[in-house]
This record gives structure tokens, C-alpha cells and sequence, in this order.
């Protein structure tokens, strides 16, 4: 096999600091722009700080065994090298990308027309504009592929499977003894995960239109399926479809320790995610398990903004938990109206409920920053906005839980404003397809707007 020659960028490294070992028998090449970009990156107090100081902890490693210069043999096999570039080679750049102080993208796109057209020299980038720029320039460039679960999210786990060929007798039977042994047609054209909603099917043979049909979880591949708990409500909230009545049903199991809930904007993650939570409060639900709700979401970018707002953490989260604060006024609200619970505030009409809540410790707002480190025991957390968060968040995250904590990560994988992660590899997705084929884990994916129909609308057509 021949020997390729991997360029690495700086935003590789950032997000992977083990990619230098990720290329196995090939070469690696940095330029010295990336070191100059690494330094400039490892005083920031977040994941990207952490990756910046890692790397340079390595190379450091490295160069006790040779010279980066000359070259060092990694344990995968190939060689590494750090490679600068001359001032005149920049004249081979195209005059757009010409300047008396040149960006570090266009410096690295200097070196690999230096290193002249070699199909086995290939630029690994993140950034889609370096590989815009290098396909129109000739240059062999390609994304950094390793940190993806998925290469399509269209075929992304779902959490919801149809199962159209069942008879009218076994759907029957389904409902009358509550579970059922599916045949093993069905099983060897279907793979099933754990707690996997499954619609059951009953179709005509002459038109195809549904007889008959049931919802049931699957408990395990090789265990009969079970019906879904009917959960009318929680904390006064009604499920609006059955994707959201599917969600209420993995809320409340307590056998799963963490759920993700995959949708749009308004499909009612969020909401539904919070409602169950309060409904398991003690003290406060009618479902007492957990001790207290903890809530948390990424803040982008989270070192420099959260330390740079002034105030309290409280007061610098504020603008980050308004949803969160939101939905929670919503919920309690409603409950008031109800009279389900009573408290001594009830008589100001403008109470703040997440602060009243936060004062009788059963809700906490913290930052993922400060979570590393801690243990955390009979708790039930949010993670919103999950797909801004890494893998190594994700990590750093789930490794805090203690006994009987659940964790449920919201997001859409849509909407990312992390420049390091991408729908392929961030939290979220990984932790769907990681996560889908172990009994402790849910996975849920919404698809009807609820939030407003004007917000529905809006959500399609613009």
C-alpha cells in the first residue's frame, strides 16, 4: 500500500487531539501556522483551551523521541512532520488570496501547492471554505471523518419503527394479554433496539389500508413486546401526538437513565422533558423520585462569554435559561390554575417559579464548565440544546451521574452553533447512536410542530 501524506488544519486538532494518531501507517504533516494557532487557542478556559494544551502536551512528548523537524515515527506507524513554508512560495497563490499578512487558512493552501500535485498529499480541514477553496485550486482536501457515528442523518436512529405485517389475530392478542412474541419473519428482516416504540400494523391485502394497529415497546430483541404506559399528563401538560405520548413514556421509566429527545424548534422537547422532571420531584410531583432537577444547556462560546458577562453565575446564565424559565413559569402556572399544589406565593400573580424553586434546592441551573468533578445522585437532568455539546461534554456529562440520576439530552441536530462539531459528530447524535442499543438507554424523535400553529408554519416555509 503507498504511503499517503496527511496536512492536518488547525480545527482538526481542536476537536480531536488524538487525530495526530488517527491515519494509521501514513505520514502527518503540521504546519507551523497550526502551532502558532494552537498557541494562541491554549489560554481559552473551555473544551477548545483543554484540545489546544493537549496537542502541544504531545508534540512536546513526541520531540523527546527525534525532531519534529526531520521527522517522528508514531506508534500508528507513520512519520510526523513539522513543515513551514517559504515567504516566496506564497507568490503561488492566487492574487485574491494574497496579502502582506496572510490568513493562516491561505498559508496552509501555500504549503499544499508547494508540496505540488501529489494525489497522495492530502489537506484535512473542518472548515468548508478551506475545502471550497482547495477544490477550486486542484488541491486534494478532505473533511476530518473519524469523530462521525453517522453519514447520513436522514438514516440516524429514530427511535420509532413500523411493523406493517402482522396479523389481525396477533394485534388482538397483543391487546388481551398486554405483550407479544413477534414472529420470527418480522425479526430477521427488522433489527430492534431496547425501548424501541414500535407501531404495530394490521393491512388490508387488497387496498394496503390499516385494519388494525397498536404501539408497543420493545423490551429487548429477543423478549416479547410490552404496551406503553398511557400517561394522560404530567404536571398538567397532555401529550398533542403520539411521538410526545412515546416521550412521557420513557420520561417516567425509571429503568432508563438517559433519554434523547431529537426534534425541530416547537416540537416540545423542552417542555415535555421539564413537566416530567417536576412531576418527579418530591415535595413538589405526584411522582416522587428525584430529589432535584438540574439544568443545563452549552453556552457558546462558553469560556469567553460566561466570564466576561458580570454578576453571579445565576445572573451570567440568564439569558441562556430564559427558555428553561419560560417553560417552568408555563408549567407551574397551569398547575396553579388547577389548585393541585399550593404555595405560600400564591398570592402574587408575577412570582418567579424557577427562583422559588431554586430557593427550596429542588432546582439547580449550572454550567457544563462546572459540572466536571461532580457526583451527582438521585437527580434528574436536562441537558438542552445538546447538540452543541462534543463528545468529550457528552463524556465529561454523563460520567457524573450517581445512583438513580436520569439524563435527558434535547436538541436539534439541525441547528448547530458549535464550529466544532457538526451533525455527524456532535452530543447528541452520539449519544442516539451509541447509546441505542443498550437496555439503560431512549431515544425519541418529534416531528410535529405543537408550539403554535403560526410557529409550525413558519418552521416549514421559511
Amino acid at each position: 500500500m503507498t504511503k499517503k501524506t496527511y496536512v492536518l488544519d488547525t480545527n482538526v486538532l481542536l476537536s480531536d487531539p488524538n487525530s495526530l494518531f488517527s491515519f494509521e501507517e501514513h505520514n502527518v504533516i503540521l504546519p507551523i501556522a497550526v502551532l502558532e494557532e494552537l498557541d494562541n487557542h491554549k489560554s481559552r478556559q473551555d473544551e477548545v483551551g483543554q484540545n489546544a494544551r493537549s496537542v502541544s502536551r504531545t508534540l512536546d512528548e513526541l520531540r523527546m523521541s527525534g525532531s519534529l523537524l526531520e521527522g517522528i515515527e508514531l506508534r500508528t506507524g507513520g512519520i510526523l512532520k513539522v513543515v513551514s513554508i517559504h515567504p516566496q512560495k506564497f507568490v503561488d497563490l492566487p492574487i485574491e488570496l494574497r496579502s502582506t499578512k496572510p490568513k493562516v487558512d491561505n498559508m496552509i493552501i501555500a504549503l499544499m501547492l508547494s508540496l505540488g500535485d501529489n494525489e497522495d498529499t492530502i489537506l484535512v480541514s473542518k472548515d468548508i471554505n478551506v475545502r471550497l477553496k482547495c477544490d477550486s485550486l486542484g488541491i486534494n482536501c478532505e473533511d476530518y471523518l473519524k469523530m462521525r457515528v453517522s453519514h447520513d442523518p436522514r438514516n440516524m436512529y429514530r427511535g420509532v419503527e413500523v411493523i406493517d405485517d402482522l396479523t389481525y389475530d396477533e394485534i388482538e392478542s397483543f391487546y388481551r394479554e398486554g405483550s407479544l412474541t413477534l414472529p420470527d419473519h418480522v425479526l430477521q428482516d427488522k433489527k430492534l433496539y431496547p425501548n424501541q416504540i414500535l407501531i404495530l400494523k394490521n393491512k388490508s391485502e387488497f387496498d394496503g389500508k390499516t385494519i388494525k394497529s397498536a404501539i408497543a415497546k420493545c423490551v429487548s430483541h429477543d423478549k416479547p413486546l410490552k404496551q406503553i404506559e398511557k400517561i394522560d399528563q404530567a404536571f398538567n401538560l397532555k401529550p398533542r401526538n403520539k411521538e410526545q405520548s412515546f416521550s412521557l413514556d420513557l420520561l417516567f421509566d425509571e429503568n432508563i437513565k438517559l433519554l434523547t429527545l431529537v426534534g425541530p424548534s416547537g416540537t416540545g422537547k423542552t417542555l415535555l422533558a421539564i413537566s416530567a422532571a417536576l412531576a418527579q420531584l418530591k415535595g413538589l410531583g405526584d411522582t416522587p423520585r428525584y430529589d432535584k432537577l438540574i439544568v443545563t444547556r452549552p453556552v457558546q462560546p462558553l469560556g469567553k462569554d460566561i466570564g466576561f458577562l458580570p454578576g453571579t453565575l445565576e445572573e451570567k446564565m440568564e439569558p441562556w435559561i430564559a427558555p428553561i424559565r419560560d417553560n417552568i413559569n408555563f408549567l407551574m402556572g397551569a398547575s396553579k390554575k388547577t389548585n393541585r399544589r399550593k404555595t405560600s406565593d400564591d398570592h402574587d400573580p408575577k412570582m418567579h417559579y424557577l427562583t422559588l424553586l431554586q430557593e427550596r434546592g429542588l432546582i439547580e441551573i449550572e454550567a457544563i464548565t462546572f459540572i466536571r468533578g461532580r457526583s451527582i445522585p438521585n437527580a434528574f437532568i436536562i441537558i438542552d440544546e445538546a447538540q452543541n455539546l462534543s463528545m468529550h461534554e457528552l463524556k465529561t456529562i454523563v460520567t457524573r451521574v450517581g445512583d438513580n440520576t436520569k439524563i435527558v439530552l434535547t436538541g436539534d441536530i439541525e441547528q448547530i452553533d458549535n464550529v466544532h462539531v457538526d451533525a455527524y459528530s456532535n452530543g447528541l447524535t452520539v449519544a442516539v447512536e451509541r447509546f441505542k442499543e443498550y437496555p439503560v438507554a431512549g431515544h425519541v424523535t418529534l416531528i410535529k410542530g405543537e408550539r403554535s400553529e403560526l410557529a409550525t408554519l413558519a418552521s416549514h416555509i421559511l
